[in-house]
């Protein structure tokens, strides 16, 4: 057995509308190999989306360059509830219609400056005709089909509210959730767009796990891969920040340091799937997707 990675990199997202840095700002944490092949850790922390994906996009060429296959793992989404896709009445593979569909809609400028509370509006309007899933926005963002404060409880007739593995995680905010402290909608909207250009201009990318399959993966299995995009869940692991260190930065390190080491103990694959065959397999790898590291 070997590794299945030689790089390790954490992104901390953020939806803002205008540039920002430090707390509640974009981070990216990395390992990655020196020249000497020795692990090394780097921070970064990018004032704007444009200019994260850059850096994430020179990262992945950077590592093509050298042979090296990373982990990159963002805090956001990647999938949606069961059954959002048919409500918007995609079709083909959910997950796959639902990233196209973003990457047309949203408008993301390099200020930041961006139009996530008018496409969950008209997502609304296209699943529901009114002012529900999502829900969340300033004042001034407000309209008809999107509401500042949550309108309702979702009953048994509407999509769900959470996705199998945030219920199993049991702490995620709801993809619904566009605004106020813990949401990630809004970092949903803005982030899935960024992994389809990403992955349309690096063709090594595969997707976790649409594209690898719910199950443990091998170095075999990734051994045509230049990398592998994962959901992550940085407050699973517990982060303690150093002197001076914000708590988002602490989150990424953390984040890091623990697939690095579960990988350094070839213990990393297992936890790209089930430890049995699960009945929800196809929900999982067609539509809603998983959240690296919680049990599946």
């Amino acid at each position: 057995m070997s590794k299945l990675f030689q790089a390790f990199v954490m992104v901390d997202w953020s939806a803002a509308s205008k540039p920002a840095t430090g707390a509640d700002s974009i981070w990216i944490g990395l390992i990655k190999r020196n020249v000497r092949f020795q692990p090394t850790y780097e921070a970064h922390n990018p004032s704007t989306r444009a200019e994260a994906e850059a850096l994430i996009s020179s990262l992945l060429t950077d590592f093509e360059k050298r042979g090296e296959r990373a982990l990159f793992g963002f805090d956001f989404p990647l999938g949606f509830p069961r059954g959002t896709a048919a409500a918007l009445k995609f079709s083909g593979d959910p997950w796959s219609a639902m990233l196209d569909f973003l990457a047309g809609e949203v408008k993301d400028k390099p200020t930041n400056a961006n139009n996530r509370f008018q496409v969950a509006a008209k997502m609304n309007r296209l699943m529901t005709g009114g002012a529900f899933p999502f829900w969340g926005a300033p004042q001034r963002d407000a309209q008809t089909m999107l509401m500042v404060k949550r309108p309702r409880e979702h009953d048994a007739g509407d999509l769900p509210e959470f996705r199998l593995a945030e219920a199993a995680a049991k702490g995620p905010s709801s993809v619904w959730k566009l605004y106020y402290q813990g949401s990630v909608g809004g970092q949903a909207l803005t982030g899935l767009p960024m992994i389809r250009r990403l992955m349309k201009a690096h063709p090594g990318v595969q997707l976790w796990p649409f594209q690898t399959g719910w199950r443990p993966l091998t170095a075999k299995d990734v051994e045509e891969t230049s990398a592998v995009f994962a959901e992550i869940y940085p407050s699973m692991f517990g982060a303690k920040p150093a002197a001076n260190e914000i708590k988002d930065a602490a989150q990424v390190r953390a984040a890091a340091e623990h697939f690095a080491a579960l990988d350094e103990k070839l213990q990393l694959g297992k936890l790209f799937g089930p430890a049995k065959e699960d009945e929800r397999r196809e929900i999982v790898e067609r539509e809603e997707g998983w959240i690296l590291g919680v049990p599946g």
